[in-house]
Parts: structure tokens; C-alpha cells; sequence
């Protein structure tokens, strides 16, 4: 049959991305997690110590928060039973939306069942103009930073604009930014700039205030302005002294917030944070809202419990912790001679490698040392940039830390990577 064709078509691409050691459908499987302070991952029977997870503050397994989301188990079922506007709302879902855009300091937020979504969601939606009886393209431009995640590039896939109306600016470079908005002028009602707050791969952040100097320069050259919108999945309840995101360490606000619960907050689902017109559209325009089950309200009193510790002295001591976490990584691993791919103030301490071989080799090693860990490799990265992702925690300790900069250089070293 002739679609036998095309599954060898499809075998012929993993046998590809096979040899080039860059799969990543071989996950570990976990079983449980220990009881310890800082729980270690259980597979097959073995405990691992975590070095590659987004619970920047360790919510996921604090008491509090998983006794909040039991409670609300118990209460209101495991799932929302349907979409928002039929009778998948719940109170917590709005407890939820307030705590974050007064966390935010935005007029209101919207809760979505992925940051993916909202970022689909956002930037489809908002690059559309309601007109009398119907929405309708109109004449729009998004400006993108050219290493934006790919839930982003999706989104400005299916906003489904012309080719000339799609712009990319150099990664973190204002004078590219600059120069495509100033291209703009004349020739749109409206653009759109959006960008990641911090980049996952590398632990790097846009410069927000150098960018809303800009936009706001130009605004007035546009009948309906210039909108930013910034995605700050890997910002937000990590960064910044409060951890308020990129907002916070640039002193500088988006238009349209883009946050997750999945990461810092250890929950799930993705939201959005902005003024209440915008919020009130997205409301009714958004499609990943209005015809997508939100996230269970287990969850949303998950979320919603991590916010208001992240808020309390409790939180400001966990931020304390990951800051001083972060410093002491970065002062062992260079003194046990490793290279960083980037100068990160971030959790996200990004080791250099190189090769794809070299970090699968590294993620091997580390796990038969008892650590999970993951490589990021080209074309996510440059070539020949290839790096191990180390993620850090504020559940961590400095003895949790020094221990896994012992066994990384073991394996470093018995790998013949580092003398």
C-alpha cells in the first residue's frame, strides 16, 4: 500500500535524528520520588538526583502546595469535566487569575492549560481586529527575536500573516530591533515585538528596558501602536529578588505577560497576564481557551497556594536560596575547570560541551552516577555549542550541589573531556 511509502519516509528521518544523538523520545521513566527535603527521582528501583527539572523553587513537592491540591481533589473531582464557558470554571480558577495578575501587576489574567497555548493563543488572537460582524486580518507586523521558543514561532505560524509582514530581529541586539521597527513605519496600523524574557537554552535574558525605550518611541508612528509581548515562562517564580521575571530584574513592564505554572510555581498550565480589555478578548477570541479544557481545579489550588508562598517571608528565604545556590555552582564548576555557554545570573547554568556525542556521553555518565541531567545539541543550539542544560533548585543543597560537581568532573574526566 502507498502508505507503507510514506512510514519509510518517516523511519528514514528517526533513523536520521538517531545517528546524530539527538533523540529525545528515549525518556527515563519515573516511578516515585524519595521523601527526603529535596526528593530524589525513582527508576527502576535506583534513586537520582535531579539536575534537569524547571521546579526552580521546588513546589512541586512542598507540603503545602500538594496539600492544596489535595484538598481541592477532594472537593471538585480530578478534572475540570469540560471547557471554560460550559462548566469547566471554577472558583479556584479565578482565585488563581486574580493572585496572578496582582503578582504580575497587571489588571487581570487568563488561565490556559499550557503556556504553549497561550502563546498560540495571544499571538493569533492579537494580531486579528474585531470589525462589525466578523474577525478579520488586518494590516499587522510581529517582530520576533530570532532565538524565540517554538511555541512562539508557532504562533506567528497560525497567525497566518504575509511573509513581508513577519520580521526577525538578531537575538538580544535593540539595534536590529530598531532598525526592522523603524522598516515598519508608514506601512502598518499596528506591530507587535515579542519575546522570551529568558532563554531556556542558555540562561539569558532579553534586555526589556532597552526594549521598551524603543517601542515607545515608536508607538505614536503606528495608527493602532506597538504592543510587546513577552514570554517569561522560565522568568517567572525564579527571577529576580521578588521573582517577578525579566519585568522585575529590567525594571521594565510587557503589554502581554506570558507565564507558566509548570516551571518555578510547580503546577501546571500556562497563563496570561495583561490589561482587562485584553484579557476580556482573549476571553472570547482565544481558541486554545475557549475550546480547550483549562487545567484541573486541583491543579489551579496547586498554582494558586504557590503563588501566595512565593509572596510570604517563606518565599523570600526560597528565593535567597536559589540565588545563593546559583552563585556557588558557578564558583565550583569553574573552579573544577569546566566552560560556561553563557554568563548566567539564571538557574539555568548552561555547560559547554560542543559536540552531541560529547554531552549524550555526559547525560550517560551522570545518570550511572545516580543524576539526571539533559543535553541540548544542535539545531536548538549553534553548532558546535552543543551543552549540558544544568538546572538548579531551591530545594537543593550546597551538599547536594558539591556533590554533583564531584561527579561531574569524575565523569568529565574518566571520559577524557577535562584534564
Amino acid at each position: 500500500m502507498s502508505k507503507q511509502n510514506f512510514y519509510r519516509t518517516i523511519a528514514a528521518e528517526l533513523a536520521r535524528i538517531d545517528a546524530s544523538k539527538t533523540s529525545k523520545r528515549f525518556e527515563h521513566l519515573i516511578d516515585s520520588f524519595t521523601a527526603e527535603k529535596n526528593p530524589k527521582a525513582v527508576i527502576n528501583g535506583r534513586s537520582y538526583a535531579v539536575f534537569n527539572s524547571n521546579d526552580y523553587m521546588g513546589f512541586r513537592h512542598h507540603p503545602g502546595v500538594k496539600e492544596a491540591e489535595h484538598e481541592a481533589v477532594e472537593k471538585l473531582g480530578t478534572g475540570p469535566g469540560a471547557v471554560r464557558f460550559i462548566s469547566g470554571s471554577f472558583a479556584k480558577h479565578r482565585e488563581l487569575e486574580k493572585a496572578l495578575a496582582s503578582f504580575h501587576r497587571k489588571e487581570d489574567a487568563i488561565v490556559l492549560s499550557s503556556a504553549f497555548a497561550a502563546n498560540l493563543a495571544a499571538l493569533f488572537s492579537l494580531s486579528r481586529k474585531q470589525a462589525k460582524d466578523s474577525l478579520l486580518g488586518m494590516n499587522v507586523c510581529i517582530i520576533s527575536d530570532e532565538l524565540n521558543h517554538r511555541s512562539i514561532i508557532d504562533g506567528i505560524r497560525i497567525a497566518n500573516l504575509a511573509k513581508e509582514d513577519k520580521r526577525i530581529f538578531k537575538h538580544l541586539d535593540p539595534v536590529s530591533l530598531e532598525q526592522e521597527i523603524r522598516s515598519c513605519v508608514g506601512k502598518y496600523d499596528r506591530a507587535i515585538v515579542v519575546t522570551d524574557g529568558v532563554f531556556s537554552m542558555l540562561g539569558v535574558f532579553q534586555d526589556l528596558r532597552a526594549v521598551r525605550s524603543i517601542l515607545d518611541r515608536y508607538d505614536g508612528e503606528f495608527p493602532e501602536g506597538v504592543l510587546l509581548i513577552v514570554d517569561d515562562c522560565h522568568g517567572v517564580a525564579a527571577f529576580g529578588k521578588s521573582g517577578r521575571g525579566t519585568e522585575e530584574v529590567c525594571g521594565a513592564a510587557s503589554d502581554v505577560l506570558i507565564g507558566t505554572l509548570g516551571k518555578g510555581f510547580g503546577a501546571d498550565g500556562g497563563y496570561i497576564a495583561a490589561n482587562q480589555v485584553v484579557v476580556d478578548y482573549l476571553r472570547e477570541a482565544a481558541a486554545t481557551y475557549i475550546y480547550s479544557n483549562s487545567i484541573a481545579p486541583g491543579t489551579a489550588a496547586a498554582a494558586l497556594e504557590a503563588v501566595n508562598i512565593l509572596t510570604s517571608a517563606e518565599g523570600t528565604e526560597m528565593l535567597a536560596k536559589l540565588r545563593a545556590n546559583i552563585e556557588f555552582f558557578k564558583t565550583e564548576l569553574l573552579k573544577a575547570g569546566f566552560e560556561l555557554a553563557a554568563d548566567s545570573s539564571h538557574p539555568i547554568q548552561p555547560v559547554l560541551f560542543g559536540t552531541a556525542e560529547k554531552t549524550k556521553n555526559m547525560v550517560q555518565g551522570m545518570f550511572d552516577a545516580g543524576f539526571l541531567l539533559s543535553a541540548i545539541n544542535y539545531p536548538v543550539v549553534p553548532r558546535g555549542r552543543d551543552e549540558i542544560r544544568v538546572q538548579l533548585s531551591a530545594a537543593q543543597t550546597q551538599a547536594d550541589i558539591g556533590e554533583f560537581i564531584a561527579a561531574f568532573r569524575k565523569t568529565a574526566f574518566e571520559l577524557g573531556y577535562l584534564a
